[in-house]
């Protein structure tokens, strides 16, 4: 089911959270709210959510009007940060908690719950309490416990931020498949700039309350609106006045057409790639990622001096990065 917002601002005290928001969120798809800490990204997500009010403006949820509903009226499921989960209750209990309060047949509930916690990996965690489970562990169960009132949309806010990074990564791809699965219409909180990459259809840019740009991953990667985009999803280096990506720059012997004169300062090994440092003339520090093989066959070194030439997008640079 279809999300959109449409003019929605919302201030707390002098400061604007957000500032005439306009998203169309595609149906059944995995779209991610990025963007920096106070940007407004989970602001947004709690007004979808009904948690929080608009000052103006309306959310759309699958065609009707929202804005003024509960959110238990809302056919929205929601997954916080933090697990919040019932710690007397156990694994089964916990994901079965939505379905009772609606008092749902009890065959039906024992159904339901037995067929997400299939879903999500947890069948034989059924009877343990949180205090059991792992930190992943118990973030699927809160995903399935989300999913079981079987929502038209789900939310997420942050679902992977208190796990560790090898952790985060497991759930990352375990979401994508899960998604795949359930085709359910689903927005998510990230800061993270990898996990939108890889596990979003779509990515929403937020910063300072205003929606950057809107696409596919690759579309913002590859033609940034601005320079905060391009900055923000992945990384840049300056050269020549413009941001570029710095595995899209081209190491060359001599000088050439578009290409700048630079010295080496540093060739710094991260396992197979190198990132060579360098200082151009107008007091800029480019720097270039290479592969070892790349290095071997230039045959480039520290202090040396070569040419450096951008092939990929760029956008202005109004600061040195």
């Amino acid at each position: 089911m279809s999300i959109v917002v449409r003019g929605v601002n919302r201030s707390f005290g002098d400061f604007a959270a957000l500032r005439d928001i306009d998203l169309a969120v595609k149906p059944g798809g995995l779209t991610a709210l990025l963007g920096p800490s106070g940007g407004g990204k989970s602001t947004l997500l709690r007004i979808i959510a009904g948690l929080d009010q608009p000052d103006s403006g309306r959310v759309e949820i699958a065609g009707r009007d929202a804005t003024d509903l509960p959110p238990q009226k809302r056919s929205v499921g929601f997954v916080f940060q933090h697990y919040a989960a019932f710690k007397h209750l156990t694994t089964a209990r916990n994901v079965a908690f939505g379905l009772e309060i609606r008092r749902r047949p009890k065959a039906e509930v024992r159904e339901r719950v037995d067929e997400l916690l299939r879903l999500v990996h947890l069948e034989q965690f059924a009877d343990r309490l949180p205090s059991q489970l792992s930190g992943g562990q118990r973030q699927r169960m809160a995903l399935a416990r989300a999913l079981a009132v079987q929502p038209e949309v789900l939310l997420l806010d942050e679902p992977f931020g208190a796990l560790d990074a090898q952790v985060r990564k497991e759930l990352r791809e375990w979401l994508r498949r899960l998604h795949d699965e359930v085709h359910v219409t689903t927005l998510f909180v990230t800061h993270d700039q990898e996990e939108a990459l890889e596990v979003a259809d779509e990515i929403v840019v937020i910063n300072g309350g205003r929606i950057e740009q809107v696409g596919p991953p690759s579309e913002l990667y590859d033609r940034p609106a601005n320079e905060f985009v391009m900055s923000f999803l992945g990384p840049v280096t300056r050269l020549g006045g413009v941001l570029v990506r710095p595995h899209d720059i081209e190491v060359l012997p001599d000088d050439r057409a578009g290409s700048h004169q630079v010295e080496l300062t540093r060739l710094h090994r991260v396992g197979h790639e190198v990132r060579a440092e360098a200082f151009a003339a107008d007091g800029s520090t480019p720097w270039v990622q290479l592969t070892r093989a790349q290095v071997d066959d230039l045959g480039i070194r520290e202090g040396q001096t070569v040419w450096l030439r951008a092939l990929g997008a760029s956008v202005p640079a109004t600061s040195a990065v």
